[in-house]
């Protein structure tokens, strides 16, 4: 919310050094898994409203929920749609994750959207949680400075288009969603293709080569720790449905094959007998 001096996932940004912030995806729409994740010790955590069943209200009640722990929450808007942007943030979202940017253009309409006027074109609204209910001095002023923007490339055309966008004023950071990467290439579900790595390895090298961060996500430690090694930033691994579903099949199949085990077992010893 507006009272910090410093938007937190820019001060993350800075602080990654030789530890890249690592964080996960919230697809559960549930607040108490939020929060629970919140307390795992992730650094961050993408609040999808993309692709998981995600409205406003309940989008609220997950900052609140993900406000009580360290991680720090990144919404990821359904689109480059100016109207939800502004309500995504008038319900105090401080950082937007912008899907499916494919050029310069694109990523200036995301940016200003998130500006007031004269920067942008944020509808004005003074009363809202964003502005913690009309409390916060220069409310205006200080949101246009406080929002974070990270677009995202899903493409080779992005790709292709990377230092453009960058240089965007207000980008303040890139990821590379190899989901639809690997797709748009014809490497459907082939995340870790060697194309496909190819040239997520060649963006991490652009990006790092003009001084703006670039993040990923992977369905594995494994895969996050070949994303490091190949420059990103900012890494996020799974989401809390997968992590969940991960345990909870390891837990259902461990105990059949217990079962199956002591089955044989009785078996077994009943030919003794």
């Amino acid at each position: 919310m507006m009272a910090r001096t410093m938007n937190p996932f820019r001060q993350l940004l800075r602080g990654r050094g030789a530890k890249p912030p690592v964080g996960t995806w919230i697809v559960s729409a549930s607040p108490i898994v939020a929060e629970a994740v919140g307390h795992a010790g992730f650094d961050w955590g993408v609040l999808d409203m993309e692709h998981a069943p995600l409205d406003l209200m309940t989008l609220v009640h997950l900052l609140q929920a993900v406000g009580n722990t360290k991680m720090v929450p990144v919404v990821r808007v359904p689109w480059n749609d100016t109207v939800m942007v502004k309500r995504v943030l008038d319900a105090g979202a401080e950082t937007l994750l912008f899907p499916f940017i494919q050029n310069a253009e694109e990523a200036a309409r995301a940016v200003a959207a998130t500006r007031f006027p004269p920067d942008g074109v944020r509808g004005m609204a003074a009363m809202g949680r964003a502005s913690r209910y009309g409390t916060t001095p220069d409310f205006y002023r200080a949101a246009n400075k406080q929002i974070g923007v990270v677009v995202q490339l899903e493409s080779p055309q992005a790709i292709a288009q990377l230092e453009t966008i960058a240089a965007v004023p207000g980008v303040d950071a890139l990821f590379v969603g190899p989901g639809d990467l690997s797709g748009t290439m014809g490497h459907v579900g082939q995340l870790t293709h060697p194309a496909v790595m190819a040239l997520m390895a060649d963006a991490a090298q652009r990006a790092r080569a003009i001084g703006k961060p670039i993040g990923s996500v992977g369905t594995t430690p494994e895969v996050v720790t070949r994303y490091r090694a190949a420059g990103y930033d900012f890494l996020a691994v799974a989401s809390d449905l997968a992590l969940l579903m991960r345990g909870a099949t390891a837990a259902a199949q461990a105990l059949r094959q217990g079962d199956s085990a002591s089955h044989v077992h009785t078996l077994a010893e009943g030919t003794r007998t």
